[in-house]
């Protein structure tokens, strides 16, 4: 069987440990209370505790308390409370007792003692749980206060004061036998008698446990089929809540871990798929705080053979239909059901094809249905006991349908309407057609007009209104049935307006108002209104064509005064014209001033003093009654003064004639017209003048006089202005003979009307007199003349004269007569410069003279370059070149030439001609025009004169040109729509050399307005200059602009482009229809009205409205009604419900989507109606004679509820008699009573309202006790046929009531797979047997069921349904994010998101995309286009009817539309679509077409250098066919190879060249380089990469330049590599030089260093305390610039003083220094120094170094010196300053060995040879010092010697010193035991020394020319092999080992083989490659230099001899 788990028992064990802790210490303030707690202890059970004070047991008091948990409290504390406190515990189970710690109590003084003290609570009552059914709890509460007497406690609850269960002073609050009513809050209150203290307050919540106890149990038995679902039910109450737990067999289930098992919310257990180990005993536990109960059943699992509860029988569907064949087997285990159709499985438990579904009850499930499907279907069950079969024949009809739907349609009022309605079907099933009107079937008798034709079309003739209406067609048949449903419209014309009044407008004159009502408009809206008007009798006239049809009263406006006016309106429908109103009243309009002025005025000069003034009398229309006459004003123009009138009285007199004017003066004159009313409109004023006069003054200060022979020149001001009387027409100079008054000549002169008038009269008689006079001239004539002046003619003659050039007393002098002009000069001196002058001679004396200069027998040749260019006044565009001339070349200059360097400045950049200027000989200043604004200039200029052009001068500084505005604006400007409300500008932006100004300020701005609305204009500044596009946001929808743009930089702005118009795209509507009104019509209709959206917020065009209406509070989504087309404006809602508020908005819409729907919410109620039934009804209670009803207000209450009637009856009595009973409203429950026991009754209730009383609602129950809850309903059933895409129906079989009547049912409904269940409805009626389900989403899975509810309760629910999968319906959404993008020129790449899976609603087939051509941008037009009927709105919604269509797969998201039109806008939008239709239009987007990027890079790109910062790039544009547009312009992208994030700059070239130099770049730095061209669409992609290297260029400065170990004479300076190499360094130069003459001589050293590693060097000839500069340059192809320091020589200050009392001792061996401590200088001595000076040298060198400063004495081998050289040594002291003045020298010591070599026997040959050499050196030393005596001679000169030497350092290898011009004949001093012979000077690799001085000699040697060491290169093999040879050699301890411990002097030194020449030397390099330094000496007797080797290079010998 299994195994059962009793309840748990619980055993205690009696124990007791000891206290746990030590004694401890409290301090309490005296007054205050002292808190005493047990200390722990553990022991079971827990102990009986007693408190102890010194031995002294404690009793509790009114002071001293002892809570529950055993702690002592004190109140009130004084000092005779301190003291030891302990507790004694016992265990009263097994006797056990221990005493705890002590607890030492201490009571601290309290200076207010005897003050009152506040109530506090101490010990705070805790909430409490007790179990339902315990005797008592306790609940406790301690205070303190003082004095503690007045202290008092009280309980409360619930603000009621608890006087019972009080015990231990008030303390605790015991409640015996607590129940639930016990429950609640309890207060604690402590207060003070007698004092103003705030009570202290304390609370504590008791709460009630309930023990568990069961609501449901299993059954003690529980039989199950393998396979089989179990739930076994188990849920229990109590408070808290019980948890319940499960066991098997008495194990936990968490513990068997059985996926099987789940336990459901309730508390019951769940198991799948029951197997026989599943049977055993199942327990339930059920606990919480106040027990545990437990139940228990056995389950126990069968196996069952498979047989056929339904077997599948013979089924009929129509094709596209679901179709299912039934197959319900019981068994167990579970058969498995396999379908097959002859030998072929259709569907199984692991077979699935495609449209065949085996369902979870065994059935097949085909979806959807084809032909060929018919035919025989098998079901086979079986499991493990046996199996079984059954089959079914399906047959498949083809699906009747409709083909040809009825269509809506819109016909005039008496004509005939067909709609029509084909179909096809089965021909095995017959067809009939019904057809509906407002879903009322229509019958061919109700009407002769309507006939049902035999193709099913409905043909209605003479239609009227009353046939409008939808019309539905359904055909039903065996195949299916569908209906199609069309709406007919009866449209005529509309009526007349009525109540049309005319009023006088008071607002406006000239103007009429009318108003009228509203007509019937004919069911078709109507479109305007036409105003006609009949003036003053004439006929009728349209005045008003186009009233808007919301009008009901307009302005007639342009109405003529004192005329007779009548009008008459129509009103227009789609139809036409309807008949005129009836005509208004006649109205005369008022007469009034005439409105407009005289016309066409006319005014001429007549006299001078008159003027003719003629007109024409006004418009007839504006003369506004009869005209009286004219009023002619006049006054001078210009002038303030007041107007002189003249009445023409007459109004046939259209002229008058103005007399008594001023002579040549402007008037302004006006005219207006006059009637009875008043005086009209003056005219705008015309001006003329009065004719001209002669002038009536001569001209002023007249002065006249001869400047030559025949020339007088006249001087004179106007005369004045006011006796001018005319227009100055010029002035006549008159001359005549004093002899011959008759002759006069005249000149006539033009005005000049700035400044003094002058003339000239010519060709006068010679030395004649002449009287002379001037007169001013106007049109009409001569003015009178000035005084006559009487002027003499000069006698005339020429003056030539010529001197020798500078020679005044040569000057010579002839005259000529006046008509010579040539002369010949002859008789001067060849080869001589003479000075000519020509001048004027009169009697006067001589005239200015023009001079030349001219050499004599020389012909002019090329001039000279001018020099001394100064540039000032530089402005923008140009500046002032002052220079002084070049020479002339002996003749005049004909031309100057101005060059310069533009922008770019260097020795690099190319030239170009800036201006030439001609003919100015003598010029010293030029203004060179037309520059560039804010550019670079730098200008050279040359001459040129009748041989050529001179040389360039010198350039000049460089410039920059001012800045100035932009000269032009951006080009190429476009303007693109963007969306609704923004616009994409697009420019080229400008070039470089067109800024003007500092690029970074360089900017542009737009500005843009509405077209019509051009004064609201609004900018936009764009500060990147490279800028090509601006998107302008904020704009207004479906609006044209008008945009301009500008560059401008720091300075202004440039002048304007050309405007550019574009138009935003159509949009939703920003605003909500105007004026919504609703009015409730009736209980079920509202009527909406509104007015249309304003014109500049309907965004485009107005395709309808929407009325979206909501149910308060009641509907969660408000539903929507759309009215198609603009122009009706009224919707009536039916089918609402009744008397509930709606909320009601409308919206307009546009092809893009909805608009802003209206605000606020306009709030309507329907009208009320009688009430629905009550709901609900139940019968809780039911006795045998009485019961009692309950019930619910109804759900429809249609009005406000007055009341309810019962009425009841006796089942089996008369229908018609019933108890009547009325209640109130608010009554929702009615006892009946003495009624007959065991009888079944009928109650009908019925609710109220104003209205009248509602539908009853009938219910039946029984007067019997003996009723339980009802069977659940059987039998479910879902008919597929009756499944929709949202809907199903769901049909049932009641089950047993229970003896009580069933009220009402309860759907659920579950969506598969994972869904909960959800309640559908549950106020199903109690007669109902089916019922629809809906609100379902398509295509998706549900089971369902039910339950019934009677008056003792609910059912249990209903088997499950089988699995009921709704149809597909079209997708519910369109995709999302819909975006086109131009692709390439003629194509355009959609894009988008696939709509959201819920939205489906079916299987996705794939995306439709439409797309057409919009008109043009420009041709759009502003305003909203007029629909003429709604076939056109439909046609205009219809996508077929304008787009093309691209249909998609289900599984792209891109999708590229090819082969559209250039430069076409185009509109696109998408669909989904499945096997039922297409989803809604996406919101369409726009794309323009013609303009993408260019696809290909530039081709051939190539990259020349061009100079060290230069590089030229050429390329070939892209491909034509990839440029997809005009390219714009290319961008350059370069960078250094190495570095490209941190150096690559971007060049744009807005101008399409192929070819860039780029500039500024570093020098011999490769580059590479990237081009990609751009259009206007944006850029394409970059070509490869193509590298190119600039030219090398000079270096810049070493990096640094330092100085170290700098003694008296010596020093090392060190250098760092450039920090722009530029190139590859060849080498360094340095120069170093005495700031002063040293001895009267300042001696330049050069150092030529080749090689870059090489970077130092040592300086050996420095003079004591002299301060030295030195100079450092690299070098490349050339030298950069030098780095320059000064040093000065040793010693510095603060270092120490020199050591004293040098010695040196020499033995057999060794040599021996010692010396003593110096003076100490500013910082302690850290170490020593010691130079060495060879004799044969004179140079100190340093010897050794780093010797510690505690050191006294130094000691040197003899072998490490040289062999018979002797030496002298000094000391010199270190510290932190530096090294100090060194010692004296020592005394010299020869480095010879004392070994006694005389007594040997080959000394006498020795000494033979060494005679005979001696005296060849004898010899030789003699010649050589009478040389150097000589040259010594040349130093002693009064003057400074200034000596330059030049020293070449070549580390590529090795090189040897040759002396030219002389010989040298050296002694061996520095010899060694190998007879080698050491060099006499460093020897370098290629040391050049240039030494100049005053004269040729030094040192006593003369010298031919310079002395020149010449660099020679020495075999390099054969010095190594001698080297390495020697180095093996050398001793350990030598001289050279000593130097190469020091790593500044880590070089040695060897001497030449002796197979080398005499006088070729080479550098010896140590034995480790490491850092070297060499040296330079240079002195005035001796120079050398040490040059740091190079890898393979030797270095020198310290201390050699000088032989410069």
């Amino acid at each position: 069987m299994g195994a059962l788990l009793q309840r748990k028992s619980e055993i205690q064990v009696a124990y007791m440990g000891n206290f746990m802790d030590t004694d401890q210490r409290k301090t309490v303030s005296q007054g205050h209370a002292a808190l005493l707690n047990l200390l722990p202890i553990v022991s079971c059970p827990q102990p009986q505790v007693t408190w102890f004070r010194e031995g002294h047991k404690i009793i509790p008091s009114s002071r001293i308390a002892i809570t529950l948990e055993n702690q002592l409290v004190i109140l009130a504390t004084t000092a005779s409370d301190a003291g030891a406190y302990y507790v004694q515990a016992v265990n009263e189970r097994n006797g056990e007792n221990k005493t705890s710690p002590f607890i030492h109590l201490s009571v601290a003084r309290d200076t207010g003692t005897h003050e009152a003290m506040a109530p506090i609570i101490v010990v705070a009552p805790g909430n409490r749980s007790v179990v339902a059914g315990s005797s008592e709890t306790t609940l406790e509460c301690i205070a303190n206060a003082r004095p503690v007497e007045e202290l008092s406690v009280h309980w409360k609850r619930n603000g009621v004061r608890l006087t019972s269960g009080l015990h231990s002073y008030g303390r605790r609050l015991t409640i015996t036998n607590p129940t639930s009513a016990d429950t609640g809050m309890y207060v604690c209150e402590a207060t003070l008698r007698g004092s103003t203290f705030e009570p202290a307050r304390a609370r504590a919540f008791l709460s009630i446990i309930e023990p568990p106890y069961f609501t449901a149990e299993p059954e003690s038995r529980i039989l199950g089929e393998v396979e089989e679902t179990m739930d076994i039910p188990c849920r229990a109450m109590g408070v808290p809540l019980p948890t319940l737990q499960w066991y098997k067999d008495a194990v936990p289930l968490s513990k068997l871990q059985n996926p099987r098992y789940k336990v459901l919310p309730s508390g019951g257990l769940h198991i799948q798929k029951l197997s026989p180990e599943d049977s055993g005993i199942f327990q339930c536990f059920a606990s919480n705080e106040g027990g545990e109960i437990q139940t228990h059943t056995y389950l126990d699992v069968t196996n069952i053979a498979p047989a056929f509860t339904h077997r599948p029988v013979d089924t009929t569907v129509t094709d596209g239909m679901t179709a299912v064949l039934r197959c319900e087997v019981s068994g167990a285990p579970k058969p498995a059901i396999t379908w097959k159709r002859g030998n072929h499985i259709l569907a199984s438990g692991s077979v699935r094809i495609p449209r065949f579904m085996l369902l979870e009850s065994g059935g097949l499930r085909i979806a959807p249905v084809f032909i060929q499907d018919a035919g025989n279907y098998t079901c086979y069950a079986a499991n493990t006991e046996a199996s079984v079969n059954a089959s079914a024949m399906l047959t498949v009809w083809n699906r009747t349908s409709i083909v040809h739907p009825p269509e809506d349609r819109v016909v005039i009022k008496g004509t005939t309407a067909t709609l029509c309605c084909g179909a096809t079907h089965d021909p095995r099933t017959s067809l009939r057609y019904v057809w509906k009107k407002d879903n009322v079937v229509i019958t061919a008798s109700s009407s002769s007009r309507i006939v049902v034709e035999k193709d099913g079309s409905l043909v209605i003739s003479q239609t009227w209104s009353g046939d409008i209406g939808d019309y539905t067609c359904e055909i039903i048949s065996e195949g299916g049935s569908d209906s199609r449903t069309a709406r007919l419209e009866v449209i005529e014309l509309p009526h007349p307006p009525q109540n049309l009044l005319a009023s006088l407008s008071p607002a406006r004159s000239h103007s009429v108002t009318l108003s009228w009502v509203r007509p019937f408009d004919g069911n078709s809206p109507v479109l305007y209104y036409i105003v006609q008007v009949s003036e003053n009798n004439s006929p009728w006239k349209v005045h008003l064509s186009n009233v808007g049809p919301e009008m009901t009263g307009v302005t007639v406006s342009g109405l003529t005064p004192a005329r007779t006016y009548q009008f008459r309106v129509c009103a227009v429908n789609q139809v036409g014209k309807g008949q005129y109103s009836t005509e208004t009243s006649r109205l005369m309009l008022p007469e009034e001033p005439p409105s407009a002025p005289p016309k066409n005025i006319v005014a001429s000069g007549r006299t001078n003093q008159s003027i003719m003034v003629q007109w024409q009398p006004p418009p007839e229309t504006e003369h506004n009654g009869v005209l009286r006459g004219y009023i002619l004003r006049y006054r001078l123009a210009g002038l303030p003064g007041e107007h002189q009138q003249r009445n023409i009285s007459s109004p046939e007199v259209n002229y008058c004639l103005v007399t008594d004017l001023i002579i040549w003066t402007q008037y302004e004159i006006q005219v207006a017209a006059y009637n009875g009313a008043g005086l009209g409109v003056f005219s705008r004023a015309v001006t003329e003048y009065t004719l001209q006069g002669v002038p009536t003054a001569p001209p002023q200060n007249v002065q006249a006089e001869a400047v030559n022979s025949t020339t007088v020149h006249f001087l004179w001001n106007p005369p004045p202005q006011q006796f001018i009387n005319g227009i100055n027409q010029g002035y006549k100079l008159l001359a005549w003979p004093a002899d011959a008054p008759e002759t006069v000549t005249v000149v006539t002169i033009a005005p000049d009307f700035h400044g003094i008038h002058h003339g000239y009269i010519t060709n006068l008689k010679k030395f004649t007199a002449y009287f002379t006079s001037v007169l001013c001239f106007t049109t009409p004539g001569d003015g009178p003349p000035s005084s006559p002046q009487l002027v003499w003619t000069h006698e005339d003659s020429y003056q030539i004269s010529w001197e020798v050039y500078g020679r005044n007393d040569s000057r010579l002098t002839h005259t000529l007569n006046s008509t010579t002009h040539e002369y010949k000069i002859q008789g001067l001196s060849s080869l001589t410069t003479y000075t000519i002058d020509v001048a004027a001679l009169t009697a006067a004396g001589v005239g200015v003279t023009t001079s030349s200069t001219i050499s004599s027998g020389v012909p002019p040749d090329l001039p000279g370059a001018p020099s001394n260019l100064v540039i000032s006044n530089i402005s923008p565009r140009s500046a002032t070149l002052q220079f002084r001339p070049g020479y002339d070349g002996k003749t005049a200059i004909c031309r100057w030439i101005v060059e310069g360097q533009v922008g770019a400045i260097g020795d690099e950049e190319e030239w170009v001609t800036l201006y030439e200027e001609e003919n100015e000989p003598d010029a010293q200043m030029l203004e060179i025009p037309n520059l560039t604004p804010y550019t670079h200039y730098r200008f050279r200029m040359r001459q040129v004169n009748i041989v050529g052009p001179s040389p360039f001068s010198q350039s000049s500084r460089v410039i920059q040109t001012l800045q100035a505005p932009p000269d032009v604006a951006p080009t190429s400007l476009t303007v693109r729509t963007a969306s609704e409300t923004s616009l994409r500008l697009r420019w080229v932006p400008l070039p470089d050399s067109q800024y003007n100004g500092n690029p970074e300020s360089v900017g542009y701005r737009v500005k843009y307005w509405r077209s019509d609305q051009p004064s609201s204009a609004l900018a936009q500044v764009v500060s990147d200059r490279l800028e090509r596009e601006l998107t302008i946001e904020e704009l207004e929808e479906w609006t044209e602009y008008e945009l301009r743009m500008q560059a401008f930089n720091a300075i202004g702005a440039g002048p304007w482009s050309e405007l550019v118009r574009g138009r935003t795209r159509e949009s939703v509507p920003s605003a909500a229809p105007e004026n919504v009104s609703a009015e409730a019509v009736s209980s079920t209709q509202i009527l909406l009205t509104w007015a249309s959206v304003p014109e500049q917020d309907q965004n485009g065009l107005i395709l309808g409205y929407k009325v979206l209406y909501r149910a308060k509070d009641l509907d969660p989504e408000p539903r929507s009604h759309v009215v198609r087309g603009n122009h009706t404006q009224s919707a009536l809602l039916a089918g609402l419900r009744k008397f509930v508020v709606y909320e009601l908005q409308v919206l307009a819409f546009t092809r893009i989507g909805n608009g802003v729907p209206s605000s606020p919410l306009i709030l309507e109620r329907t009208k009320d109606d009688t009430p629905g039934p009550p709901v609900r009804l139940v019968f809780p209670e039911v006795r045998l004679t009485a019961v009692r009803i309950v019930w619910q207000p109804p759900e429809e209450p249609n009005g406000v509820i007055l009341g309810y009637q019962i009425a009841y009856r006796l089942a089996s009595g008369s229908p018609h008699t019933f108890t009547t009973v009325e209640v109130g409203a608010t009554v929702r429950q009615f006892t009946a009573t003495e009624l007959a026991p065991e009888s079944a009754y009928i109650f009908r209730l019925s609710a109220k309202t104003r209205q009248g009383w509602g539908e009853p609602l009938e219910a039946t129950v029984i007067t019997t006790e003996k009723r339980e809850r009802p069977a659940p309903p059987r039998e479910l059933l879902v008919p597929q046929a009756e499944v929709t895409a949202r809907s199903l129906r769901l049909q049932w079989v009641p089950g047993s009531d229970g003896a009580s009547p069933i009220r009402y049912f309860t759907v659920q409904v579950r969506e598969l797979p994972g869904g909960e269940w959800q309640t559908y409805s549950s106020s199903i009626s109690h007669e109902a047997t089916a019922c629809a389900v809906e609100r379902l989403r398509p295509f998706t899975s549900y089971k369902l069921r039910l339950k019934a509810t009677n008056d003792i309760g609910d059912s249990d629910f209903s088997a499950e349904t089988e699995a009921v999968t709704t149809l597909q319906d079209v997708p519910g959404e369109p995709p999302g994010s819909v975006s086109a993008t131009p692709h390439t020129t003629s194509s355009v790449l959609i894009q988008w998101q696939p709509p959201r899976d819920e939205s489906l609603n079916g299987l996705l087939q794939g995306y439709r995309i439409y797309y057409r051509e919009l008109e043009s941008e420009t041709g759009m037009s502003p305003e909203p286009k007029t629909l003429k009927s709604p076939s056109a709105l439909r046609a205009e919604l219809t996508a077929q009817s304008s787009f093309k269509t691209v249909n998609s797969s289900s599984s792209l998201t891109t999708y590229e539309l090819t082969h559209l039109k250039k430069y076409r806008r185009y509109e696109v939008i998408m669909t989904a679509y499945n096997i039922i239709g297409e989803s809604p239009a996406s919101v369409p987007v726009e794309v323009f077409v013609g303009e993408a990027a260019p696809a290909m890079a530039p081709q051939n790109v190539q990259v020349t250098p061009l100079t060290a910062s230069q590089l030229e790039v050429t390329w070939d544009p892209p491909p034509p066919e990839s440029q997809n547009g005009n390219i714009q312009g290319y961008k350059v992208y370069y960078w250094e190879a190495d570095s490209r994030n941190e150096t690559e700059k971007m060049k744009v070239l807005f101008l399409p060249e192929p070819v860039v130099k780029i500039k500024d770049l570093t020098s011999h730095t490769k580059y590479l380089v990237s081009i990609s061209a751009f259009n206007a669409a944006g850029d394409g992609p970059k070509s490869d990469p193509c590298q190119g290297r600039t030219h090398q260029a000079a270096p810049g400065p070493p990096s640094f330049l330092a100085f170290s170990e700098i003694t008296s004479t010596t020093l090392n300076v060190s250098w760092g590599e450039p920090s722009a190499a530029n190139g590859i360094l060849q080498g360094y130069r340095v120069v170093y030089e005495p700031l002063a003459p040293v001895q009267g001589v300042s001696k330049v050293v050069t150092v030529d260093v080749k090689g870059n590693w090489q970077r130092w060097l040592k300086v050996r000839d420095l003079t004591k305390g002299v301060t030295y500069f030195f100079r450092v340059q690299a070098r490349t192809i050339a030298y950069g610039p030098e780095l320059q320091a000064n040093v000065t020589a040793g010693p510095a200050e603060g270092s120490p003083g020199s050591p004293r009392n040098v010695l040196v001792t020499k033995s057999a061996s060794e040599l021996t220094l010692q010396w003593t401590e110096g003076n100490a200088g500013t910082t302690p001595t850290t170490g020593y120094v010691i130079e060495a000076r060879p004799s044969d040298e004179g140079l100190w060198d340093m010897f050794a170094k780093d010797i510690p400063r505690s050191a006294t004495s130094y000691t040197v081998d003899l072998e490490k010196l040289r062999q018979g050289v002797t030496y002298e040594f000094r000391v010199v002291a270190v510290n932190k300053a530096g090294f100090g003045e060194p010692s004296r020298p020592s005394i010299a010591v020869s480095a010879q060995a004392e070994a006694p070599f005389y007594e040997e026997w080959w000394f006498l040959l020795v000494m033979a040879l060494s005679s005979l050499l001696l005296i060849l050196l004898v010899v030789f030393v003699l010649v050589l010092h009478g040389q150097s005596k000589k040259y010594k001679n040349c130093s002693t000169g009064k003057g400074i010697s200034n000596m330059e030497e030049t020293v070449t350092l070549d580390n590529g290898g090795f090189a040897a010193l040759e002396l030219n011009s002389r010989h040298l004949n050296v002694k061996s001093t520095f010899s060694k035991k190998n007879g080698t012979r050491s060099p006499p000077r460093p020897s370098p690799g290629g040391l050049h020394y240039s030494d100049e001085d005053i004269c040729n000699k030094y040192n006593g040697a003369v010298l031919t020319e310079s002395v020149n060491l010449q660099e020679k290169s020495v075999d390099g093999s054969e010095s190594e092999a001698s080297d390495s040879d020697y180095e093996e050699a050398l001793p350990k301890h030598s001289f050279v080992n000593h130097y190469m411990s020091d790593p500044t002097y880590y070089n040695s030194w060897k001497r030449r083989p002796p197979a080398a020449a005499p006088h070729r030397y080479e550098a010896v390099a140590g034995a480790e490659a490491s850092p070297h330094l060499h040296t330079v000496i240079t002195t005035q007797s001796a120079g050398g230099v040490y040059t740091p080797a190079g890898p393979g290079v030797r270095a020198p010998l310290t201390g050699f001899s000088s032989f410069v």
